[in-house]
């Protein structure tokens, strides 16, 4: 007799890994989040509280696609007067590009449960290729009956190809801000009816 846990998984080169279908990030269980170096000599932290994706996933899974978007005025640094300079014209110019998209271009096997998730992230109006190393963490159901499966996702970019060029020289030598940007995401992703 099969589960019904089992009808909703597969087996794909030894991993258990969801059937075809479409998922939504869940909200309550997601970080979209990034570190940026502060003098040279620190790294802030902080996150976009609002972030909404689609994940469609193939029955070979090579093929599957997402899409994102995040609401450019969620940042958060745990730092207000920061926050809001983040959110300017200086930097994100929320107000302007409202948000920050990505789109899949192409996803690569590399080894176990570890994926190359290609893409075109779009911040402040400008699209660059990005590649996502991307680790798949399980499938599973919820006491809720949701069939759902986790990820976690990083990839670094340059801040400035994004035109995001704000920056103070620092009497000491360097920046003020970095302009490596690492991204860190990690989620899980709820199937829909």
């Amino acid at each position: 007799m099969t589960s019904s846990i089992e009808a909703v998984t597969r087996d794909w080169e030894g991993l258990t890994i969801p059937t075809a279908g479409t998922y939504l990030l869940d909200a309550a269980h997601k970080r979209v989040g990034f570190v940026a170096r502060h003098m040279m000599v620190s790294k802030v932290r902080g996150e976009f509280a609002e972030a909404s994706a689609t994940i469609t996933v193939a029955e070979d899974p090579t093929q599957s696609s997402v899409t994102a978007t995040i609401q450019a005025a969620s940042i958060n640094t745990a730092q207000t007067d920061r926050d809001a300079h983040l959110r300017s014209a200086e930097f994100l110019d929320a107000e302007q590009f409202p948000t920050l998209e990505f789109r899949s271009t192409g996803v690569k096997s590399r080894d176990g449960n570890e994926f190359v998730l290609s893409g075109e992230l779009t911040v402040k109006g400008v699209t660059r290729p990005v590649d996502l190393d991307v680790e798949f963490e399980g499938v599973g159901r919820s006491p809720f009956g949701q069939d759902i499966f986790g990820f976690s996702a990083s990839t670094e970019i340059d801040r400035e190809e994004f035109g995001l060029t704000w920056n103070v020289a620092l009497e000491t030598g360097g920046v003020l801000v970095g302009k490596k940007i690492k991204i860190e995401i990690e989620g899980e992703a709820v199937r829909q009816a």
